[in-house]
């Protein structure tokens, strides 16, 4: 018997949906949620002020960011992440972080209140098909129309987001569901889905002979993780069967936590995000690629070219879907990482290593490669001061368990590639399915919340920032430490690095009057500081890091398009 869970609160003879949605929520464990009020959330919001549930709600500045803190917070905590917003336009605003989590494999539940149901039809304000507009963008999501079923579909969301291949799930809840009668005896939960991921899938032990059988003859093999392993807490056994196989362990942006990468047989990232052409020849040069929870897309395998054709694929993944969609794949093993790696170990039946791929050797050249230029820029007095020095400072003064959330653009390739992470585990975080700018700041709000206990930094540009300085109000509201970095360069950094390379210079539309963030910062509350002589960052830094409340300091940073930065296609 697999263990069922009632509120804790004693339950009267009747309650409200809103009340059964708390009473659900509290059953679930769910300590944090994060969003924003709206007319129709007016039921929902009074029965979380008049219950007792222990549930700290945060209330965000916008939906978009609600979710995104929602995301972070279930990628630190192992456990799903909850958001909710109003109707209408607070429908609309929560897509993108819905969209980022799901197609990241992160459980996120998204509620939206929504008009009666007897309103429908009949143009009232805020008005909007929500299933049809979530569809496609969740794993599973449900209008809670009948009250007495809410229980009930609370428990298919939890199932959704938990098992198999984790994802976002949406639920819309009208006014008048959350005015009608519930059934307190439907109030309980499924203790099995409080965490992820939830009844995990065993690999096919054919699958795993044949894997091994591979594995043992390879001579220069690669494992290369993608966001699986993190998820499923495999570093374990992924650094035994490194250590054993002597195999080289890369990773995609999402997969860094997978290994310690100052693990001796840690590759680092590979790819055209973060990669560099000693990475590249790594995977070149592989006789057997082993993806483990790794889609293979276009920035892992630099649109496919890498590795090249020829090569012999064993493919670990939970989702079937993605096992042989981009290569011929030798061994399919459709199966929790964790499970299938320590499969993989009981196999192998050794205890001393074994002969033959000289990942130690192999992983440190790439290395090499990575640091030849990476050095010398993280030590130059140039102004505007050079990403690298940044990176530099930031790996020199953080304690080892911080937490980084970094968005696309300049910080993105800067951290992955060059910040050596030296724990294994969920330590960076990016959003690498979407690359929406404005994650950053609300990715570290939602860690922060999930992981208090450690330092986290977010790392921007100043177009990201534009996306979301309304938060910093949020941040003093409730006193996060929390550090931010901003890339101070005057453009969509990434854009214009793109036109120079591949347009022939032609910039348009890519540029935009230097804002003061210091100052911006300040007047919501945040120690600030800007910082243009490299000669005084390292200070300044520690200054920040140390202060006990929220803190921004705004870099004066050299252009995206002048830079070094470690994306293949500018390399090349």
């Amino acid at each position: 018997m697999h263990a069922m869970k009632a509120a804790s609160a004693v339950l009267s003879n009747e309650m409200t949906g809103a009340e059964a949605m708390v009473r659900m929520l509290q059953a679930y464990d769910v300590t944090d949620m994060f969003g924003l009020c709206g007319d129709t959330t007016l039921p929902f919001y009074d029965a979380l002020a008049r219950l007792d549930h222990g549930i700290n709600h945060i209330l965000t500045r916008d939906e978009r960011h609600a979710a995104y803190m929602a995301d972070a917070y279930a990628r630190v905590t192992g456990k799903p992440g909850v958001c909710e917003g109003p109707s209408g336009g607070g429908a609309t605003y929560i897509l993108p972080g819905v969209v980022e989590a799901n197609d990241s494999s992160v459980p996120v539940l998204a509620v939206t209140t929504d008009v009666a149901t007897s309103s429908r039809g009949r143009y009232p304000l805020t008005e909007l098909d929500q299933v049809a507009l979530f569809r496609p963008l969740t794993k599973w999501n449900a209008s809670l129309d009948d009250a007495g079923r809410l229980p009930a579909m609370m428990r298919t969301a939890f199932r959704a987001m938990t098992t198999g291949r984790p994802g976002a799930v949406h639920l819309a809840l009208p006014f008048d569901t959350q005015k009608a009668p519930v059934n307190p005896s439907e109030i309980w939960a499924d203790e099995r889905h409080c965490t992820y991921p939830a009844e995990r899938t065993a690999p096919d032990p054919q699958a795993i002979r044949e894997a091994a059988r591979l594995l043992a003859r390879a001579r220069s093999a690669i494992v290369i993780c993608g966001g699986g392993p993190v998820i499923s807490g495999a570093q374990e056994p992924l650094r035994k069967l490194a250590g054993l196989l002597d195999l080289p362990v890369a990773t995609t942006v999402s997969g860094q936590g997978s290994i310690a990468e100052t693990d001796d047989n840690a590759a680092g990232v590979v790819g055209s995000n973060g990669g560099v052409p000693s990475t590249r020849a790594l995977v070149d040069s592989a006789d057997l690629i082993m993806f483990v929870g790794c889609r293979a897309g276009s920035v892992t395998t630099e649109r496919w070219r890498s590795p090249p054709p020829g090569r012999t694929i064993i493919h670990i993944d939970c989702d079937p879907m993605v096992i042989g969609a981009n290569y011929p794949t030798d061994v399919a093993i459709c199966a929790d990482a964790r499970l299938a790696l320590e499969a993989l170990l009981l196999e192998m039946g050794q205890e001393e290593p074994l002969p033959g791929n000289d990942g130690r050797n192999r992983a440190s050249g790439a290395w090499q490669g990575k640091l030849k230029d990476f050095n010398r820029l993280a030590q130059s007095a140039e102004t505007p001061i050079r990403p690298e020095r940044v990176v530099a400072a930031l790996h020199e003064l953080l304690d080892r368990d911080a937490i980084i959330c970094a968005d696309p653009g300049t910080p993105c390739p800067y951290f992955s590639a060059h910040y050596r992470w030296p724990l294994a585990g969920r330590h960076f975080i990016s959003n690498r399915a979407h690359g929406a700018l404005g994650y950053a700041l609300a990715a570290a709000m939602g860690a922060h919340t999930g992981r208090s206990g450690v330092k986290t930094v977010a790392v921007m540009g100043d177009g990201s920032f534009g996306f979301c300085c309304g938060e910093y109000e949020t941040i003093t509201r409730y006193g996060m430490p929390i550090t931010s970095i901003v890339f101070s360069n005057a453009s969509y950094g990434w854009i214009k690095a793109g036109q120079n390379a591949g347009f022939a210079r032609r910039f348009y539309n890519v540029d935009f009057n230097r804002t003061d963030h210091a100052s911006v910062a300040s007047a919501f509350g945040v120690k600030s500081w800007r910082v243009e002589d490299p000669d005084k960052l390292s200070e300044v830094l520690k200054s920040a890091l140390a202060h006990d409340g929220p803190t921004l300091v705004d870099i004066i940073a050299q252009p995206l398009h002048e830079a070094s930065a470690p994306v293949s296609e500018w390399i090349a």
